[in-house]
Formats: C-alpha cells, sequence, structure tokens
C-alpha cells in the first residue's frame, strides 16, 4: 500500500502501569500473569438542566486495562462516563460510546463541544476565537437525558498509553485500532452490567473509519449488535480524500464545498441550497467527462468548463483554466479571499482571517485549526482537574502526532469501510446509520461519504433505507455554530428515540 497522508480531522498520578515483580511458580510449576495497577477511578455528582429537566448524574474518570488472554496488561484507556441517576432499568437506558478521529485525537471536541454536560462557550457564530481562558457552561444540548456517554481516548492520545514493554506501535493502526477500542467497549458493557442495553457509537471525522469498522468487528468478534451508528462529518473511503493529478474524483468531492463557502462569503449569490445542487451535478456529470477525455479535452472545452466552474465556486476562470480545473481543497482556501488579504479554514470554511506573509498559493496556516485548539485544550484540562478530580503528571495528549506512521493496512489499495458498514447492516437488520455531514466542511466534505454511500451498490434497499443524512451549516465542527448545535441535539435526540 502507498504511504497515505492522514486527515487531522481536528486532540500527580504518575504513570502507575508497570508490571508487578512477576510471582514465584507455584507447586505446580505456572507462572502467575504480571500485574498492573491503574489509578483508582474517580466519581463525581452533577446535575444539568436539558429541555428544561433536571438532569442528576455521576460522572467518572477513570482507565480501564486492557490485557492479552495470558492477562498480561497491554494498555490502560482514559475514559470518562456520565450515567444518568434515578433513570431506572438500565437495560432500557441506551449507552452512548463517543470518540473524534486524527488519528491521534482525543475525545475532547465531542465531550465539550457537543454531547457532555457541560460545553464551551464559543462567541457568535463560532467563527471568532473565545477570548483565553476559555469558559465552561452548562450544555442545554447535551444527551445525556437520554443516554449514558462514554468518551474514550484510543491508545496514545488523552491519558490512554501502552503499558510498559508493550510497542505503542500494536494499538496505531486502523486494525489495531478497532481491535482496541472495541475490546475496551466489550470490558465497560460488562463490567457496568450493560450487555441488555441499547448501544450506540458516535464517531467524528477518522472516529467515522472507527465506528463503521466496529459496527462489524463487535457482532462478528463478540456478538454484540449494535442499534445505531452515527457518524459525524466523517468519511469511509480514504479515496475520496487523496488528491492526485490523475485520479479527479477529490477535485469532484470537494466542489459542493467550494459553492457553500463561496456562498457563505458573498462570492456566489442566489438560493444556496440550488447552487450546492448544482456543484454536485456538474461534478459527477461535465467535470467528470473532462477528466475523463484527460489531454484530448478542446481548449474550447476547457474555457467553457472554466467558466462554468467559476460560477461555482468564486474562483477566477482563468486561473481554474490554467490548473486545467484540477482546484485543490488548500488552492481554494488561499485564493477565494485573496483580495481581502484573507486565508479560509480548513475544518471550517467560513472562517477567514489575515493571511500570514506575503501573498502564496497555499495558506500558511488554519484559522479554524487555530480558533478551536487553544480553547479546547485549556478548557479540557480544567475541566478534568477543577470539576472531575483527575490529574496527572503526564500531558493530556488533546491531538498527537505520536501515532504515527499509522498502518493502513496491507496491499496496494486505499482504506475503505463502506463494505464493512453495509455488512454490519447486513447482518443486524436494525442497525440503523445517522450521517451528519456540514456544508463548510474543507477536511471531509460531505459529497464524499455521500459518494462511498452511493457505491454500496449490491446493498439491498433493506439496508440503504436504514441510512439517515442530516446537514449543517458550518464546517467539521459544526457545533461550534450555536444553530447547528440546537439542531444536532434535535437531530440525535430523534435518531436515538426511532425504534
Amino acid at each position: 500500500m502507498r504511504a497515505l497522508p492522514l486527515v487531522s480531522a481536528f486532540c500527580s498520578l504518575a504513570f502507575l502501569l508497570h508490571a508487578a515483580p512477576e510471582t514465584p511458580p507455584d507447586q505446580g510449576g505456572e507462572k502467575k500473569a504480571p500485574e498492573a495497577t491503574t489509578p483508582e477511578p474517580v466519581s463525581k455528582t452533577g446535575s444539568v438542566t436539558i429541555q428544561g429537566t433536571k438532569i442528576d448524574y455521576k460522572v467518572t474518570t477513570a482507565k480501564l486495562l486492557l490485557k492479552k488472554d495470558d492477562g498480561t496488561p497491554r494498555a490502560s484507556i482514559f475514559h470518562t462516563s456520565y450515567l444518568r441517576t434515578g433513570a431506572g432499568d438500565s437495560s432500557k437506558r441506551p449507552v452512548l460510546f463517543a470518540f473524534n478521529g486524527g488519528p491521534g485525537s482525543s475525545s475532547v471536541w465531542l465531550h465539550l463541544g457537543i454531547l457532555g454536560p457541560y460545553r464551551i462557550e464559543m462567541p457568535g457564530d463560532g467563527t471568532t476565537a473565545p477570548t483565553p481562558p476559555a469558559t465552561l457552561i452548562p450544555n442545554e444540548y447535551s444527551l445525556l437525558d437520554l443516554a449514558d456517554l462514554v468518551f474514550i481516548d484510543p491508545v496514545s492520545t488523552g491519558y490512554s498509553r501502552a503499558e510498559k514493554d508493550v510497542n505503542q506501535n500494536e494499538f496505531h493502526g486502523v486494525r489495531q485500532d478497532i481491535e482496541s477500542v472495541g475490546d475496551f467497549i466489550r470490558r465497560w458493557v460488562t463490567e457496568h452490567d450493560r450487555w441488555a442495553s441499547p448501544k450506540f457509537l458516535l464517531g467524528e471525522s477518522y472516529g467515522g473509519i472507527r465506528a463503521a469498522g466496529l459496527s462489524e468487528h463487535l457482532q462478528s468478534r463478540y456478538g454484540m449488535s449494535i442499534n445505531g451508528t452515527i457518524l459525524l462529518s466523517s468519511l469511509l473511503d480514504f479515496r475520496t480524500l487523496m488528491m492526485g493529478e490523475d485520479d479527479p474524483l477529490t477535485y469532484q468531492v470537494y466542489l459542493p464545498a467550494y459553492a457553500a463557502t463561496a456562498h457563505f462569503h458573498g462570492k456566489l449569490q442566489g438560493d444556496r441550497e440550488e447552487l450546492i445542487q448544482k456543484a454536485t451535478d456538474f461534478a459527477f456529470g461535465d467535470y467528470a467527462v473532462a477528466f475523463a477525455k484527460g489531454n484530448t479535452l478542446s481548449q474550447d472545452e476547457l474555457k467553457q468548463l472554466a467558466e462554468t466552474m467559476a460560477g461555482l465556486t468564486g474562483i477566477d476562470a482563468g486561473l481554474l483554466e490554467s490548473l486545467r480545473l484540477r482546484l485543490d481543497p488548500t488552492r481554494f482556501r488561499a485564493e477565494l479571499l485573496r483580495d481581502e488579504g484573507k486565508v479560509l479554514g480548513r475544518f471550517d470554511a467560513r472562517v477567514a482571517w489575515p493571511a500570514d506573509g506575503p501573498p502564496m498559493p497555499y495558506p500558511q496556516y488554519d484559522p479554524s485549526y487555530s480558533l478551536a485548539y487553544g480553547a479546547y485544550s485549556t478548557a479540557m484540562l480544567a475541566y478534568l482537574g477543577d470539576k472531575l478530580g483527575w490529574k496527572e503528571d503526564s500531558p493530556y495528549e488533546i491531538l498527537t502526532g505520536k501515532v504515527n506512521p499509522w498502518d493502513m493496512g496491507n496491499g496496494n489499495s486505499y482504506v475503505n469501510m463502506s463494505g464493512e458498514l453495509a455488512a454490519a447492516m447486513r447482518d443486524n437488520p436494525h442497525l440503523r446509520v445517522l450521517i451528519m455531514e456540514a456544508r463548510c466542511d474543507l477536511a471531509t466534505p460531505a459529497a464524499g461519504i455521500n459518494y462511498s454511500l452511493r457505491q454500496m451498490a449490491f446493498a439491498p434497499e433493506s439496508v440503504t433505507r436504514r441510512i439517515q443524512r442530516v446537514r449543517f451549516d458550518a464546517g467539521h465542527m459544526f457545533y461550534v455554530n450555536p444553530p447547528d448545535l440546537k439542531k444536532a441535539r434535535e437531530d440525535l435526540a430523534k435518531f436515538l428515540s426511532q425504534p
């Protein structure tokens, strides 16, 4: 397999996880497996008002020790669990397991952005950075009234770490990651007596790859059927993100996001949804045909297509012609507001900040990442220490490159979880899927995952009808925009409540 760049989706209790000295053999000559210790869980109580109702809960921060078959410690998984108190029969109460992507991201974004009982207070429409230090406020849009919440930090993210003498690369790969997170979910469900409870997965960005794989893995490996899988600003097929001059797919899937972004910034006029649909039709129609023609495309055809594309992207037709219609998202971020001396965000293309330095073909930074990273990092550490009572000497890895190189698997192919998701839905006729996509997302554009879903050519209608889609105005982390956050709560509540 060729090396692939990774999507950053966009992030003293000394590490007491060393194996204990080996115990002497017993009379039978057998050795006991080495033991490891983890810090004791820390539990607190709290309450939050959701939809006008006070919800009481217990929150627990803890590390769960994963073990090999012989009991040898492998890794400790840091997680935060919220269980509603006084909720009655736990077998009727759903459990939602949530994680972000990266690879290399902790679950802080979903935790403090949309799902947990506290969220970061973002000014305006989420395109302006909050004054440091960021403030946490009660989250009236949390899902804690409807489901218990478990936020998972995969190995090497957050406070999760591989055990002493265990190679951390055993966890840094598509299959390795699915296996370890799946083992965590199995153990958590067992230890909390929740096998009889409805179970949901929610993955953001690369977390969608993980969630799709887990939907199949949990069922085939442990017999654990999932009720619902939620893919938030996600992807299923890495080919949709791998830019190449000889492969038009990535150029195609980004076009609708260019149209939505140009409309937001006033470079295009008219009805936004009609514009996005025109861009989609063009991307998979005349645009695709033009790429198929390659260097046999006439100059007149090229000129006409460039003019059409300019009307869908807000980018100068002459530049598009010189690029032979190959407009990558990084170049788009530099070009759309070049006359204003601004560059756009990758995660949220609504964010436009001053360009850094002299005019360049490509932006030197991502303002939407700059806007969010410091705020979420500071807020998470303050929340863990001040409110939840968990502190460590080791850094909390919000978003780390320590997981690289990430093992994408064997063979000359791209990672594609579409087939595994379809298989999970085939084998579990009650599994439903919710796709949450954002119009101004230039990290994992919405048209990419929709392309992947269309390629489930042999999936029967009984499978495809269980896939739902909802769309939001902002970018990758659309929940920083208050109207999108409110809508997300409504869409998720409806999805969780469906039979």
